[in-house]
């Protein structure tokens, strides 16, 4: 039965309480909630207590979905937002002793190589369309609708539904080749229709609809913490706020304006900022970085699995930066030369500044403002280590002969590689390794050409390894002493 039933459902069940209405909403949605959980956790029991807790928020929520919702739609991005959450937690649960079990109650053919390799990839790939192409998709694959069918259901017609299908799907083609999972549309639709849903173990509608009528008050606490963590989530995207400034009113004003999801919407005025939600946008790439409008955007991480950034210029973008990074990148001191307060905050952000204005003073006024971290610089007598030379004619330094735009440095625990820069890059680079100031006393002038080497296995190199290393390689040596350096020191001002 089509969408407009499924939301009759949902009407009846909020206006009357009809246990019968949702329990029949229930059965005919629960394979599609569980095979998109199955697809992001890969367990079949966490699937499953994803989709109650999927099911607990549609309950909860009966009375305030619009009817211009398609139910399709609402369910794959709250099953998303749930599963978005159990993964966060994930590595904090033990794994369940029933797997075997649950997988044994899941009727499956043999795996398709191909649908293998694109499974994990699929629901990333939905979320990276724009909302109508996923609309398209969800309809036309997922419940097998008619072209005729999803343009009724997206109010167009049958030619404007094929046409959206056609360009979602080559979306789609082009994200899978990007990972390795090369194919062509019609084998994708294909692959789509076969494997995107599947059947969901036989008592898990009963037990999702009886917790779903009772608001989750029998739930376990696991799920009531998946719960917690999904409407969270769903609470920062609706709530979120963005501001597109240009260079032009920036001055004028003398103000930034900043997005930041813990200020209240009515703060700030509202543009469409909806590209900021698609993966491709935040990538450690200053050619994406180069390409993005004026705007500056401070939001909770989407990204908790992820890290790392860029920075070109008076452009930066970051992906799950907690606030101790945020006065890193807005000081420039990093973590060794920062004083923090005996708590330091654990919530991490996505930050994106493309303003005209220099972001250090913007960037640390906002930190200050919306969290309450406030920064000055003192000199204090540290512990320090002092970089000298050795050796005067070391194997793996050299002086370079690149130009500016050929300077670049790629690092691994086990290999560094310099090019192009003045010792203090090296210099920043052992401190960060270390957590100890390191202070350049070489007497080494321009760029070098820097390779270091050291056979970790992926273990943290410790200070005698970096030290033989660096003599042996560098021909440079790292002397302890006390000296007096500039700190930066952070109080909790709110």
């Amino acid at each position: 039965m089509g969408t407009i039933d499924d939301l009759a459902l949902l009407r009846e069940y909020a206006a009357r309480n009809s246990e019968a209405a949702f329990e029949t909403l229930v059965s005919r949605r629960v394979n599609f909630v569980y095979s998109a959980a199955l697809r992001q956790v890969r367990d079949p029991q966490l699937a499953a207590e994803i989709t109650q807790a999927v099911f607990i928020i549609l309950a909860r929520k009966a009375g305030r979905i619009s009817d211009r919702t398609i139910l399709t739609g609402w369910l794959f991005k709250t099953t998303r937002f749930a599963a978005r959450a159990e993964l966060r937690n994930a590595a904090l649960r033990r794994r369940r002793e029933q797997e075997a079990q649950m997988q044994s109650e899941i009727p499956s053919p043999p795996p398709d190589p191909e649908w293998e390799q694109m499974s994990p990839l699929l629901d990333e790939a939905l979320a990276a369309l724009g909302e109508t192409d996923r609309q398209a998709v969800l309809l036309r694959f997922f419940e097998n609708k008619s072209l005729a069918e999803v343009g009724v259901h997206l109010g167009t017609g049958e030619d404007t539904a094929r046409k959206r299908v056609a360009r979602a799907l080559e979306k789609l083609r082009r994200y899978f080749s990007k990972r390795g999972a090369a194919s062509t549309t019609v084998v994708i639709a294909g692959m789509i229709s076969a494997n995107s849903v599947q059947a969901a173990p036989v008592a898990l509608a009963k037990s999702a609809t009886v917790m779903a009528l009772t608001k989750g008050v029998a739930a376990s606490g696991s799920t009531l913490t998946l719960i917690k963590g999904a409407l969270k989530l769903m609470a920062w995207t609706k709530a979120k706020v963005a501001v597109v400034v240009g260079v032009g009113a920036l001055l004028a004003a003398g103000a930034t304006t900043v997005v930041v999801e813990k200020v209240s919407h009515s703060k700030l005025s509202e543009t469409n900022l909806s590209w900021a939600d698609n993966p491709k946008y935040w990538a450690s790439d200053s050619r994406v970085l180069e390409s993005l409008p004026t705007v500056m955007i401070i939001r909770p991480t989407q990204f908790p699995r992820g890290g790392g950034g860029v920075q070109q210029r008076n452009r930066i973008m970051y992906k799950n930066c907690s606030i101790p990074g945020l006065l890193d990148i807005a000081y420039g001191f990093g973590s060794t030369r920062t004083v923090f307060p005996e708590n330091k905050p654990l919530d991490s952000y996505d930050v994106m500044y493309t303003l005209s204005a220099p972001f250090s003073p913007v960037l640390s006024q906002e930190v200050a403002k919306q969290f309450g971290y406030a920064a000055r610089k003192e000199s204090r007598v540290m512990d320090v280590l002092l970089l000298k030379v050795v050796n005067q004619n070391p194997p793996n330094l050299k002086a370079s002969k690149k130009s500016a735009s050929e300077s670049m440095m790629s690092s691994g625990l086990d290999k560094t590689v310099i090019e192009g820069q003045n010792i203090s890059t090296l210099c920043g680079h052992i401190e960060g390794i270390l957590s100890q100031p390191v202070l350049d006393r070489t007497g080494l002038k321009g760029k070098y050409d820097v390779t270091l080497q050291m056979n970790l296995h992926n273990n943290r190199p410790s200070k005698e390894i970096m030290e033989s290393a660096i003599l042996d390689q560098l021909g440079l040596e790292l002397v302890p002493s006390r000296e007096s350096i500039e700190m930066l020191v952070v109080e909790k001002v709110k």
